[in-house]
């Protein structure tokens, strides 16, 4: 039996012995408890959610009974999917998160370095859990001071011009379209980013490698393997599993590679790669559902997060690569990429966070890929929310509301050069909409509308922007 089904007995066994609502939410399944004696059993326990779960117990009843007397933080969802949720998690969870923090402080250039730490700092968990983690990674060694202005811009400007001079690197953190707001924003605030060695640690939503590579160039960061990273993570749980140079590297090389590419993922639709440590946190894949089982003071067994994706091993990464003529291995050391000894999770948007027309599924990812390549990314800041909507006759028109940048105006030239690029991309990465348009193109015409920058409509700044709004 492997070290992590192992673990995922035990921990199994101990919640239903030591968690009241554990136990109570598999009588409700008809589930015996003690016929559960291996780890393929487990495969027939149900899943627990939000929904079937946290919202049907007391929280006292979720926690392991010593949590109770344990000094803990409270965090909440964001409610980008219903109503908001509240989570408990002890220190243990900030400390694994640390184990991260210290990783990319280890891969980054030596001297002092400044985090400067733009996730909000409220009830949700990506600001506290960001210094808490980097403080502890810093009192093991490293010279790392902390500044958290949070989403004030004003306070981040303050910071880049005034504080960050005095340090020899800059860690960025925060939420990609915010930070690549930031970046855009600098120049406009005579902050010259190419004489500061800056370094960008993201969470909270993917994106395409063409949004890695721009806000790259303009901070001019200096290894984008090294010097960025995406962590996924959650209110439930904090820091679960995070980019290393190797998954970047593969991801951007499966791009390179459409064969690939579809062995790994699905066409069309771009995940984020990412490593986590098995002693910390377990993925497995249901019918393309992303299932967690994790120890923090709130246990979860197979809970269903709401992620769509699958897990992978380095094995069967190379053995794709190799059916393709091409050795992995080699190729990585080529390029001077180190592999951690992980396994791998590719998570996707969530199930829900996608549109419909004329019977086509449309995703964000390929309209993000208009948004922050090319000539458009001088116009658009990249963040938009698209919707379906119907007319008197009850015909469908997909409408996409784009934030433009700064002192750009929505001119009709514009609005028809994003139209045909959304068009262009739709078209080359979905089969749905290609077959359509190459019948009925005037029905499936998307609507653009251009919105001045920070508009608060769809753009309110700051806050996770919803890129799908539901009728």
């Amino acid at each position: 039996m492997q070290q992590q089904e192992i673990r995922s007995l035990k921990l199994f066994q101990e919640m239903v012995h030591k968690v009241p609502a554990y136990k109570k939410f598999l009588g409700q399944h008809g589930i015996r408890p003690g016929s559960v004696k291996t780890a393929a059993w487990l495969a027939e326990i149900p899943a627990i959610n939000k929904k079937n779960y946290f919202s049907q117990f007391p929280v006292s009843e979720t926690f392991w009974p010593k949590s109770k007397q344990e000094p803990l933080v409270v965090t909440s969802t964001s409610g980008s999917t219903g109503q908001p949720a509240y989570f408990l998690r002890n220190e243990k969870i900030d400390w694994q998160y640390s184990v991260l923090a210290e990783f990319f402080l280890k891969n980054g250039p030596k001297g002092s370095t400044l985090l400067i730490n733009c996730f909000g700092m409220g009830v949700w968990i990506g600001g506290l859990i960001t210094y808490q983690a980097f403080r502890y990674a810093a009192l093991r060694g490293y010279p790392l001071s902390i500044v958290t202005p949070g989403i004030n811009k004003t306070e981040i400007f303050h910071c880049l011009g005034r504080l960050a001079p005095n340090f020899e690197n800059i860690i960025f953190a925060g939420y990609p379209p915010f930070i690549k707001d930031v970046i855009d924003e600098a120049l406009e605030e005579k902050i010259n980013l190419s004489k500061l060695k800056i370094r960008l640690l993201f969470a909270a939503e993917s994106f395409t490698e063409t949004f890695r590579d721009y806000v790259a160039r303009k901070a001019n960061v200096r290894n984008i393997y090294l010097d960025t990273l995406n962590i996924y993570g959650s209110a439930e749980l904090g820091a679960m599993a995070f980019e290393t140079p190797g998954s970047i590297f593969i991801r951007r090389q499966s791009l390179k590679h459409p064969r690939i590419y579809e062995q790994l993922f699905i066409k069309g639709r771009l995940p984020t790669l990412a490593q986590y440590n098995p002693m910390f946190v377990s993925f497995e894949e249901k019918n393309g559902e992303i299932l967690i089982n994790a120890d923090g003071a709130m246990p979860i067994f197979k809970y269903s997060i709401g992620d769509r994706g699958g897990t992978l091993t380095l094995g069967k990464i190379e053995k794709i690569f190799a059916g393709e003529g091409i050795n992995l291995r080699r190729l990585v050391a080529k390029n001077h990429i180190s592999f951690q000894n992980l396994p791998f999770v590719y998570i996707y948007e969530r199930a829900d966070f996608s549109t419909k027309l004329y019977g086509a599924t449309i995703y964000p990812e390929p309209i993000k890929e208009v948004a922050q390549r090319g000539p458009l990314a001088e116009y658009l800041t990249g963040k938009f929310t698209m919707q379906t909507k119907f007319n008197r006759k009850q015909n469908q028109t997909l409408e996409i509301n784009f934030e433009l940048k700064r002192e750009t105006k929505p001119t009709k030239k514009l609005r028809f050069a994003v139209q045909k690029a959304v068009i262009a991309e739709l078209v080359k990465k979905n089969a749905e909409y290609k077959n359509n348009y190459s019948v009925v193109p005037h029905k499936v015409l998307p609507k653009i509308v251009l919105w001045p920058h920070s508009s608060t409509l769809y753009f309110k700044p700051g806050i996770k922007q919803k890129w799908i709004k539901k009728a």
